[in-house]
């Protein structure tokens, strides 16, 4: 029920002003204002329509405004109890900006503090772990899943990707570049040896693709003296037989041989082989090489094409990016071409070695540019539902370009890292083109029109969108399992894309709550847009399904997968006791006791047999000292027990069993025999 203001509590309004430092003062209410105000109130609470939006989001409160909603404020002084399902912040100085400019007469204010005591059945916040959803009741809506991070961060998704054969037949190899976890020990050495075969193809491709101009050089004899000349043959054939036996591990054609010496290198030629390949590569060191070694060389290079999807990705640098990840927003990533410049990068930081927090990950060193810069790609997607899993893609998306032109000599952030958090504390090159804006940002729209100019409009629908689409959804294929499937849940994630030269899209990385400030143009009119799409998704299509989507288009909708119940990680046995209609046998035949008991029956068998005690007449009484009696001697006949002497009372309840020692045979056979007498009683 709506709580009636009675005229204290609006004497009270008039006087005081809300506990939030930067909350609107009231001086003065108007009545008419106030019953408009309680009205709305009303319909609200009678609807489930009150809200609570954590952060600068003015555009959710808008829309949620727009639909009949009242916010409910959470401020630092208005802290809760432990059993709220929100953790309350302070407020925040830009988000109280904003709604101040949305709410200059105090209207918001006053209904926010007529629902104070109501609950809120609506939560947009930009940290998962502000809402507690143990507590939640299942008609509460929220913004996002616990339990995401198996794939918004850069080791969950480095991980999971790899078992995607168990959910498709896709290979991760051709939409997410190589990825390493270098505090694992397996991975470490993994990355390590894929370093080096990386360098072998490398050296291969640099002679394929440099032949020519060293042949043209040397026809005018201008090849440049250095202080060391590489002899090639010998390197190349090492870089060859490398290949090969990958290939042959491709096909398990090594299992049942050894590799030959030749083959397999000690880390004494290793270290010879790499620091000649940054000679060749990374140097000027004069090179001389035949047709014939050429050609073996592109014969390689044709049958790892057919294995190696990222062949033409990888470039002749053999440069990595190495990404701390624990870490967002770009802080902390840096590109090596070395390999002890790498290892030695993650060896500076301990404790994220301990927790396998960095990652190495091949650093796409071919990809497509825009008049010479090198840009990313942010799309975002919805995901509504995770059993089934139900995945809305956004048709609009923007470009990030980095401030420096393109370049693989220097390993400068500026150069190859696109992040916008990046990037806005640079300068843009004077080197640059012009056509690049100085914001750094365009849309999908202005590229499109860029790739019409070079004739490659058709690419975009044809294969950059259904590539980042697969792309997607076989990221959260791999983690399906790994997130809570709560109900009345949604989550909205901005995906990281690159562009290889044939503009097919890898996946860099996904993101949780995505920033939505207005930056640039670009950003405040699809930032905008996407948000007031999303709450068209998620509410808007709750009451009518053929509402409008905006610019979402629904991409995956699964089956759905029947949960089994969760009985825990520990194993029941279920049965029941056995009955028996007759007393056991005893456990021990008499000629087979224990010296110590046959003894002590020699010695009771002397003696005389005493009197039973006297019971009364009672049916409530039981059969005292029964089991004090000692065992009659074998020759001598039991002594009769009259009927009408005693009344046994059955137990009505189930008591715990006693065990028995095997070696008490004689106190068995005692109750066995006792058992025999008393049977004509039960």
């Amino acid at each position: 029920m709506v709580q009636q203001c009675n005229q204290a509590e609006i004497k009270a309004l008039e006087t005081t002003s809300p506990p939030c430092r930067h909350s609107v003062h009231l001086p003065v209410i108007n009545p008419d204002r106030l019953k408009t105000a309680k009205a709305i109130v009303h319909q609200a609470v009678k609807l489930h329509k009150v809200f609570s939006v954590q952060g600068p989001y003015p555009v959710i409160r808008a829309a949620l405004r727009a639909r009949g909603w009242v916010e409910k404020r959470t401020c630092h002084s208005h802290q809760h109890t432990s059993t709220r399902p929100v953790k309350e912040t302070s407020c925040n100085e830009d988000e109280d900006d904003d709604d101040q400019e949305q709410d200059p007469d105090g209207r918001y204010g006053l209904m926010s503090r007529l629902v104070r005591n109501e609950i809120v059945y609506f939560y947009w916040t930009n940290r998962r772990d502000a809402i507690n959803t143990s507590i939640l009741q299942k008609d509460q809506i929220i913004n996002h899943f616990a339990k995401a991070g198996s794939f918004t961060t850069k080791v969950g998704l480095c991980v999971n990707l790899r078992s995607l054969h168990w959910f498709d037949s896709a290979d991760p190899d051709t939409f997410f570049p190589r990825c390493y976890r270098l505090g694992a020990r397996d991975e470490k050495h993994a990355f390590i040896e894929d370093y080096k075969r990386t360098a072998c193809t490398s050296l291969l491709k640099y002679i394929v693709e440099r032949v020519p101009n060293v042949h043209k050089e040397s026809k005018n004899d201008s090849i440049r003296e250095t202080s060391e000349t590489v002899i090639l043959p010998k390197m190349i054939n090492t870089a060859l037989k490398v290949c090969q036996a990958f290939l042959e591990s491709l096909e398990h054609a090594d299992i049942d041989t050894s590799l030959d010496s030749s083959q397999s290198l000690t880390k004494e030629e290793w270290e010879e082989f790499i620091d000649r390949y940054y000679l060749v590569v990374h140097g000027s060191a004069q090179i001389d090489i035949s047709d014939q070694l050429v050609g073996c060389c592109k014969a390689m290079l044709r049958r790892l094409a057919e294995v190696s999807p990222q062949l033409d990705t990888d470039g002749i640098h053999n440069i990595w990016i190495i990404k701390p990840g624990a870490m967002s927003r770009g802080r902390g990533i840096k590109c090596a071409k070395r390999l002890d410049e790498i290892l030695n990068l993650v060896s500076s930081d301990p404790a994220l070695i301990k927790e396998s927090k960095w990652v190495v990950q091949k650093y796409l060193e071919s990809p497509f540019l825009v008049e010479g810069t090198k840009f990313d790609v942010r799309q975002w997607f919805l995901v509504t539902d995770w059993n089934p899993l139900t995945v809305w893609f956004y048709r609009k998306c923007y470009l990030r370009f980095s401030t420096q032109p393109y370049s693989v000599d220097t390993m400068d952030n500026s150069v190859h890292l696109c992040n916008n958090s990046i990037q806005k504390h640079l300068r843009p090159s004077h080197h640059r083109h012009p056509s690049i804006p100085e914001d750094n940002m365009w849309s999908d729209d202005q590229f499109k029109t860029f790739l019409s100019t070079r004739g490659r409009q058709a690419q975009w629908e044809n294969v950059v969108v259904p590539g980042m689409e697969k792309a997607i959804v076989h990221a959260l294929q791999t983690t399906q399992d790994l997130v809570d499937s709560r109900k009345n849940t949604f989550e909205l994630y901005g995906a990281d894309f690159m562009l290889g030269c044939d503009l097919h899209p890898w996946l860099i990385e996904i993101n949780a709550s995505p920033t939505m400030a207005p930056s640039t143009p670009i950003t405040a009119r699809l930032c905008a847009a996407v948000q007031e799409d999303t709450l068209r998704v998620v509410l808007d299509r709750r009451a009518d399904r053929s509402a409008n989507t905006g610019d979402f288009e629904l991409i995956y909708h699964q089956a759905a997968v029947v949960v089994p119940q969760y009985v825990g990680v520990n194993l029941l046995i279920e049965g029941f006791r056995p009955k028996f209609s007759r007393l056991l046998p005893p456990l021990r035949p008499l000629d087979r006791s224990t010296p110590k008991y046959r003894v002590k029956v020699k010695k009771m068998s002397a003696e005389k047999p005493k009197p039973l005690p006297k019971v009364v007449k009672s049916a409530d009484t039981t059969v005292k000292n029964i089991h004090r009696l000692p065992p009659p001697p074998p020759s001598q006949p039991p002594v009769p027990i009259p009927i009408e002497t005693f009344t046994l009372q059955l137990p009505k309840t189930r008591h715990r069993s006693v065990h028995v020692p095997l070696n008490a045979c004689s106190h068995s056979v005692f109750l066995w025999r006792r058992g025999l007498e008393l049977r004509p009683l039960l």
